[in-house]
């Protein structure tokens, strides 16, 4: 199910929730970017205005699409096209807590949740996450037997 945030709404209210106003939109979309990896939906955040100059702090962001709204738009009128122009609306989902959106989705039946609860679903699934077991040879290292094989494969035999 595709999932649009309004990324300024959602940057304000975590900022308020977690008390702290250095939460960028960048530490933003990284912790989504894991969340959408866990859940594996497709997302997109959109920032009002151009963002940065320097984009190279998104890259390497995978799980979510990071737009920003530019100079003529601002991101509830590109979030409102988007589920005018979606052709399967009731499979959108729309994370803000603006009224103007949620009318919009309303409308066109696409679900509609708001930043603070889409927060805590967040939350709670990444603390859930478990970390990936380490393999037993990265601590102990490859056997002797294992040493000898990889000797002869690679012609270092003594």
């Amino acid at each position: 199910m595709p999932v649009i945030i309004d990324g300024h709404n959602l940057l304000w209210a975590v900022q308020g929730i977690e008390d702290d106003p250095s939460i960028t939109d960048v530490g933003l979309c990284r912790v989504l970017d894991r969340y959408f990896g866990l859940v594996g939906e497709n997302a997109e955040i959109i920032f009002d205005g151009t963002g940065p100059l320097n984009k190279t702090e998104f890259a390497g962001i995978r799980n979510l699409q990071v737009n920003f709204s530019g100079r003529s738009c601002d991101c509830d009128t590109v979030i409102e096209e988007r589920i005018l122009d979606s052709t399967a609306p009731k499979h959108l989902t729309i994370v803000s807590t603006d009224r103007r959106l949620r009318d919009a989705a309303d409308a066109r039946k696409a679900i509609s949740i708001r930043v603070e609860d889409f927060w805590d679903e967040a939350k709670k699934r990444l603390s859930r996450q478990r970390p990936d077991k380490e393999p037993p040879g990265k601590r102990s290292g490859i056997t002797e037997s294992e040493t000898e094989l990889w000797l002869k494969i690679f012609h270092l035999e003594q």
